[in-house]
């Protein structure tokens, strides 16, 4: 029974043609021997690398000229699903012919690009692009290996999304300059999480540091702090202020103007509520200690307190004394 009839025939719909024929006939499959690369003049390279969420692992060997780093022949053995072999087998292919700095600009979207039948129709499911995350992790461990220094070395900068390499960076500032709010959106702009869904929220295909909801959090508590900084600063319409950003200003204005008045004649104002109606925002307070008993609290107090707002906040206030 053929593997197809298994299977209904469907799960193919998501592998493009390329895919399905590098699974069954890799052109790069086997190993490079140092007599065969002694007889290139070439020095012998074999990495290895595993991916721990899947338990997949990808032998890349590389024969490199010295003279120039040029990679002369590049081979793989895969130790895993048939998208590691087909995603192991593109990147093997696009190492041959490049120096070794070349190759380390091959990233894993390049691979599964390079699998692709149609330039807009994606190669693999998303939940295996993790395979060619594998093959671009294999080339920089054979470049480390080769130029004698240590594999993180490469790497610059946090990659949240791991399948597109979007870094922490280049999300944070995509995010803010566009006032993005959804992680849909983030994938329209990036790619970021349109993949295996790992970077989008804990629980996916395997843990991160940093999530795409982290990040929106973390960007909205800073609109928030700016908002509250502004209207602290009086560079917020009264109008589009939150409740309590509305009952800071309000204490802000009689802080600075009225109580210090208030208070010097024995008296002293408590706001209570701040509520819209209509067009207007009505400010209940009321009056404490002296205040509470004089005349003036429902004239020329109230009026001075209620003019001296409309002159700060907004013209459409009123002071309601309860």
């Amino acid at each position: 029974m053929g593997i197809d009839s298994l299977i209904g025939g469907t799960i193919w719909d998501e592998y493009s043609q390329k895919v399905c024929e590098l699974m069954n006939n890799p052109k790069n499959m086997g190993e490079i021997t140092e007599e065969e690369a002694a007889s290139m003049k070439a020095k012998l390279i074999v990495a290895d690398f595993g991916a721990e969420s899947c338990g997949d692992a990808v032998r890349l060997y590389w024969a490199v000229d010295p003279k120039n780093d040029i990679i002369l022949d590049a081979k793989f053995k895969s130790f895993g699903c048939g998208t590691a072999i087909a995603s192991s087998d593109t990147m093997a292919e696009l190492c041959k012919g490049k120096s070794v700095d070349e190759a380390l600009k091959i990233t894993n979207i390049d691979v599964e690009k390079a699998m692709r039948d149609t330039p807009d129709i994606p190669a693999v499911p998303p939940q295996k692009m993790h395979c060619s995350v594998m093959a671009y992790d294999v080339i920089k461990k054979a470049a480390s290996q080769y130029k004698g220094v240590d594999m993180a070395s490469f790497e610059h900068e946090i990659i949240v999304c791991e399948c597109a390499r979007v870094s922490l960076s280049t999300l944070r500032e995509v995010i803010r300059i566009n006032d993005l709010t959804t992680v849909e959106q983030i994938t329209d702009y990036t790619k970021a999480g349109a993949f295996c869904k790992s970077c989008v929220r804990p629980g996916g295909h395997e843990a991160k540091d940093i999530y795409l909801v982290d990040l929106l959090t973390e960007y909205e508590k800073e609109k928030m702090t700016h908002v509250a900084d502004e209207a602290n600063a009086g560079n917020v319409d009264f109008s589009k202020m939150t409740i309590v950003q509305r009952l800071k200003a309000v204490e802000k204005v009689i802080d600075e103007n009225i109580r210090q008045m208030l208070i010097m004649d024995g008296g002293n104002v408590e706001i209570l509520d701040i509520k819209e109606n209509g067009a207007n925002f009505d400010i209940y307070i009321r009056y404490l200690g002296a205040c509470s008993g004089c005349a003036s609290s429902s004239t020329g107090t109230l009026f001075a307190m209620e003019s001296i707002l409309k002159d700060k906040l907004d013209e459409n206030i009123r002071v309601i004394p309860l």
